[in-house]
């Protein structure tokens, strides 16, 4: 039998540039820190457009090619929550930040002493490391969280 899920989609992009990678000091109360930007995928519109809106939304830059390179996903009462992972070396534009946050480069190697949104690190590996695609949320019977990595 086959269920239907209601089902968010998300998406955060990794910008290199070189040995740097743009990061966002975001604001928002709910997920604050250092991340990559990203944002919601609108009704109708495609991933790879979504993601191209939200990169030039909230840095100014307008990304080419993005390549989807893993998820991050969760289950709870309000549905499947899936952030699309991609990475793009290619963009053009002016860098600016926006109302999310403040926008600039730091070296890839630094990125671990930045005060990092939560489990920014391990959605890092799935960025960067060859043979992880997913980073899973479950909720186990006691309530608690634990992270997976596929």
């Amino acid at each position: 039998m086959r269920e239907k899920e209601t089902v968010t989609f998300t998406n955060m992009c990794m910008i290199v540039d070189g040995e740097k990678v743009l990061v966002e000091d975001r604001l928002a109360a709910d997920w604050p820190g250092i991340t990559f930007p990203g944002g919601h995928v609108e009704p109708g519109e495609s991933f790879t457009d979504a993601v191209i809106r939200e990169v030039r939304e909230e840095t100014g830059l307008t990304i080419r090619h993005p390549a989807l390179v893993g998820v991050k996903d969760w289950t709870d009462e309000n549905g499947r929550y899936v952030v699309l992972l991609y990475r793009a070396e290619r963009f053009s534009g002016t860098l600016r930040s926006s109302e999310e946050g403040e926008v600039y480069w730091v070296p890839l190697a630094d990125l671990p002493k930045q005060r990092l949104s939560l489990d920014m690190m391990d959605m890092l590996r799935v960025f960067t490391e060859e043979g992880l695609s997913e980073f899973f949320y479950r909720q186990s019977d006691d309530g608690t969280w634990k992270t997976e990595l596929k």
